[in-house]
């Protein structure tokens, strides 16, 4: 547990800068403040500080922000996730063409998934999230597939992390008795799926997913979704199709993790 409060600047500084990552390249001023709620004005101070610090860059001619390649000296010594990504990849790339949508494979990052391997190429969803987004816990089915199915234990921490965080999208952590409901649901049905809200927030409600925790022997490695567009499949069609072909590839990438175990250590 930490000694001191933490220091609420440099929180939204890290805020703007992951902002800035998620918009691969196209973050405009407004795009951030409706990622993070932080008012405009101290956006614009913050992207100027990163700016100075080297960890952001302007396009004058489009006005729009983009990180630096000196972000990656701020990952360069965590590679849990390359040796993940390494053993799961050719499932994953089998699993795309089985059954044509996108999927996500990400790990538990202290408060959020961590996405390490994404099969987004070519249609019918062509935006890009690249590998090195954060998952928020409670409002992804990346996030609610883990909680779920992690020991109580583990969930109790993660809960306390989330806690910490005044982010809209961990609004449920202030609803226990919500939350509770949530991950019993979860864990009856055998999967998760994206918020209602987070679907309006990231994609203007036009994408849903369904996920499932990677695991073997009670362990539960990493999650993994499938993304699909509510115009083609409403959630009861996802559910019919989706879920045993998901639930299968979760289970042979859960063996494998299992089978490597000491390289995961």
């Amino acid at each position: 547990m930490a000694s001191y409060k933490p220091v609420t600047a440099a929180l939204r500084v890290l805020d703007v800068l992951a902002a800035v990552n998620m918009a691969n390249g196209r973050a405009t001023v407004g795009e951030t403040h409706r990622l993070t709620g932080i008012d405009k004005a101290t956006i614009v101070r913050m992207l100027e500080t990163l700016q100075h610090a080297g960890y952001v860059m302007r396009d004058e001619a489009n006005a729009v922000y983009q990180v630096t390649g000196k972000t990656l000296l701020l990952s360069n010594s965590y590679d849990r996730h390359s040796v993940v990504a390494a053993l799961i990849a050719d499932e994953l790339t089998a699993f795309r063409r089985e059954i044509g949508w996108p999927s996500d494979v990400a790990i538990l990052d202290n408060d959020a998934m961590l996405v390490i391997k994404s099969s987004r190429e070519g249609a019918p969803i062509t935006f890009s999230r690249p590998p090195g987004y954060r998952a928020p816990m409670l409002a992804t089915s990346l996030g609610l597939a883990y909680v779920a199915f992690c020991p109580q234990g583990e969930r109790a921490e993660i809960f306390k992390r989330v806690a910490a965080d005044p982010k809209a999208t961990n609004e449920l952590i202030r609803s226990p008795e919500k939350l509770a409901a949530k991950i019993e649901s979860v864990r009856r049905l055998g999967y998760a799926t994206m918020d209602e809200s987070y679907s309006r927030l990231m994609y203007e409600g036009k994408i849903y997913s369904i996920g499932v925790p990677i695991m073997f022997d009670e362990r539960v490695f990493a999650t993994m979704n499938v993304i699909y567009l509510l115009s083609a499949l409403t959630p009861a069609q996802a559910e019919a199709r989706l879920l045993t072909p998901l639930q299968a590839v979760a289970d042979k990438m859960g063996r494998i993790l299992a089978s490597k175990n000491q390289a995961l250590a």
